[in-house]
């Protein structure tokens, strides 16, 4: 199977070659798809298919339709040939054998929100939506578990647990419109899950359609499943094995405390490294989050936080538990922040004031939307200790490439979000977006980094694997990949770069010339 490649239009737009999309078993055209006769009467057998399935008014063929569902909310745009939004666990058994009896790639999605190209489809893909999937199935408060579809979004779980005093403790800043089953594809995290662990932290169980239509749930409701943890292989597996239909969810009692401050700094280092400080003091704070000036004075008149627009930095940290210890950390905290020059420091009077500061934070998406017609958010992670390097040379790069940059992060994670910020109608400008991009990310992989904390790898990140993984490590992962969709149906063209099936590395390199040979000799349609 050849991967997909990322190429540009004239104008400047990323969008998936099709030339070297996903291969069928028909045979192709030069562009990929097939003598067009046969590939058009497939396609209406598989819509009619699928129209008896379903509902006529949950499978969609219309170019309209399908314009909607070309891209996620990063900047790649692909092609697809149908669209179906499946009602129950048996809709999307139906579109699975349905897309395996024509040989479709089938691309999960489920609210869009994703930043990585990860629900960009390509070829004639089918598009499986599940956001219809939107039932809480049980909830069980004794065992602090509950099961919902994938479509249920993040914040309507947690306002549906509150009067029980529990919640779902993965708070992404997309979760009033991210669903649970995209948190579990990326693996997604948020302001939160310093101190609570990102998503795989919180899943106990996941029912998995795979991709010849076979259900399996893999995890269990109790601590400890027996054999391998094959359910922490699909969270974070971004729709390559399967479609989440379920999900156990692990619930969260509410603090019964909390406190959140809110400290400003004349100088963006000397936040950074309060961030270090605070670790290093023993607090490991439920959300410890920076913001810089240009952030600031984008989001403050647009939400009204009671941010100080005249500060380099600001740093909104929460500390939640009894009420005892929950004094002492703020007050811990505070300590650290004054032996860093911190300016201010100011706690929220009330559960408003609390409101309104975290409002701030999880506006800063549609704030920067009023100023630049476009923005690309990265997602690399970088130890604690790197920040401040990074940070600084962040800014070095962006004003090297003549850019804008805004910087509102998971900085307790280290997870930073630099959000450059530009028109791609002007001349140039995406193409020196994409340089500094590079540059920013093998920076921070160098300095002991990763690509991405919770927004997945999907098609933006998945050529830069190979700064983080070698040959072997990628032909191990395509391998494991294998075991659950040998024919690479199942969002293809996403994470592992061109060459990453298993041995290919080492026959490219003319090593391993055994391993190569069993593998030319397997029967066809074996896999490792």
């Amino acid at each position: 199977m050849a991967i997909a490649a990322v190429r540009r239009h004239h104008d400047g737009r990323l969008f998936v070659d099709e030339r070297n999309a996903v291969a069928t078993p028909h045979k192709r055209d030069q562009q990929g798809r097939g003598p067009e006769p046969a590939r058009l009467e497939r396609l209406e057998r598989a819509g009619a298919e699928l129209v008896a399935a379903l509902d006529r008014g949950d499978v969609s063929a219309d170019p309209l339709a399908l314009a909607l569902y070309r891209r996620d909310a990063s900047m790649i745009e692909g092609s697809l040939a149908l669209v179906a939004h499946p009602r129950s666990r048996e809709q999307v058994v139906a579109c699975l054998r349905v897309a395996a009896r024509h040989g479709l790639p089938v691309v999960p999605r489920g609210s869009g929100t994703g930043l990585s190209g990860g629900a960009t489809p390509s070829g004639d893909a089918l598009v499986v939506v599940t956001t219809k999937l939107n039932r809480v199935l049980e909830v069980r408060p004794e065992d602090r578990l509950a099961w919902v579809e994938p479509g249920v979004l993040n914040l309507d779980l947690s306002n549906q647990l509150r009067p029980l005093g529990l919640h779902f403790a993965p708070d992404p800043s997309s979760q009033q419109t991210s669903s649970i089953g995209g948190n579990v594809s990326t693996n997604a995290g948020g302001p939160h899950c310093l101190a609570y662990g990102v998503t795989s932290g919180h899943v106990l169980a996941v029912e998995v359609a795979l991709p010849d239509g076979e259900v399996v749930r893999l995890g269990a409701e109790g601590p400890e499943a027996p054999g391998l943890d094959l359910r922490g292989l699909v969270v974070g597996a971004e729709g390559t094995v399967g479609i989440v239909t379920a999900i156990c969810v692990r619930l969260t009692p509410l603090a019964p405390a909390v406190r959140t401050l809110l400290l400003d700094f004349e100088r963006v280092a000397d936040a950074a490294d309060t961030v270090a400080g605070i670790i290093a003091a023993g607090v490991i704070p439920a959300a410890l989050e920076l913001l810089d000036r240009r952030i600031l004075e984008v989001i403050e008149p647009y939400a009204h936080a009671g941010y100080p627009t005249d500060a380099a930095a600001v740093l909104l940290a929460e500390v939640d538990g009894l009420p005892g210890g929950v004094a002492h950390e703020a007050a811990l905290i505070e300590r650290v922040a004054r032996s860093h020059h911190v300016r201010s420091v100011v706690q929220a009077r009330d559960e408003q004031h609390r409101a309104r500061l975290w409002k701030g934070r999880k506006s800063a998406a549609g704030a920067v939307s009023l100023i630049a017609p476009h923005y690309y958010l990265h997602d690399t992670v970088v130890p604690r200790g790197k920040l401040t390097e990074l940070l600084l040379r962040i800014y070095e790069v962006v004003e090297r490439h003549q850019l804008i940059v805004v910087n509102v992060f998971h900085a307790g994670d280290g997870n930073l979000h630099p959000m450059l910020l530009f028109d791609r109608d002007q001349p140039g400008a995406f193409d020196r977006v994409l340089a500094a991009s590079e540059e920013i990310v093998t920076a921070c992989v160098e300095a002991g980094g990763v690509l991405s904390g919770e927004h997945g790898i999907g098609l933006e990140k998945r050529d830069l694997m190979p700064l983080l993984f070698g040959t072997d490590d990628l032909a191990a992962q395509d391998c494991t990949r294998a075991a659950f969709d040998p024919e690479r149906r199942m969002n293809p063209a996403k994470v592992l770069p061109s060459g990453a099936r298993c041995g290919d590395f080492a026959m490219a390199r003319g090593k391993d010339q055994d391993l190569a040979t069993m593998l030319e000799d397997l029967p066809e349609g074996s896999w490792i």
